[in-house]
């Protein structure tokens, strides 16, 4: 977010029912979602006033929204939809989205596994047709 101020949120733990496996979708786990968006602070700084700014309880409730929506596949997929959300407001410029799942259907002992996604306003996030992920 070169060149822009930056608003993070780290931590934000929302229950969601993504996954490739159909047990995943019926009995739901959590997942913790990191996002920043880039913006210019200044006029906020400078008024003192929320309106001149993006405000982050806002875009909390706004990806909050998306993890306890519509299933998806892949945390890939989940990213892309919260970075598409946080480029929305006039003000916002860059947004950029770790989506952790914590307790993957991982047969082995490990902490976390997530996926980062960094876009731009007028940057499509969407992969080109026949592109390929790696299912989570």
């Amino acid at each position: 977010m070169e060149g822009l101020d930056e608003i993070r949120l780290t931590g934000l733990r929302v229950f969601g029912r993504h996954g490739v496996y159909p047990d995943e979708r019926r009995d739901g786990q959590w997942f913790v979602i990191d996002f920043a968006v880039g913006v210019d602070t200044r006029p906020a700084a400078h008024s003192d006033d929320v309106a001149d700014t993006v405000h982050y309880g806002e875009l909390a409730e706004r990806v909050a929204a998306i993890v306890e929506g519509e299933p998806v596949d892949l945390i890939e997929t989940l990213a892309a939809r919260i970075a598409d959300a946080l480029l929305e407001p006039a003000p916002v410029r860059s947004a950029e989205v770790t989506v952790h799942k914590p307790d993957a259907p991982i047969p082995l002992t490990f902490v976390d596994v997530a996926v980062t996604i960094r876009r731009a306003k007028g940057a499509a996030s969407a992969s080109p047709a026949g592109d390929r992920g790696v299912a989570l």
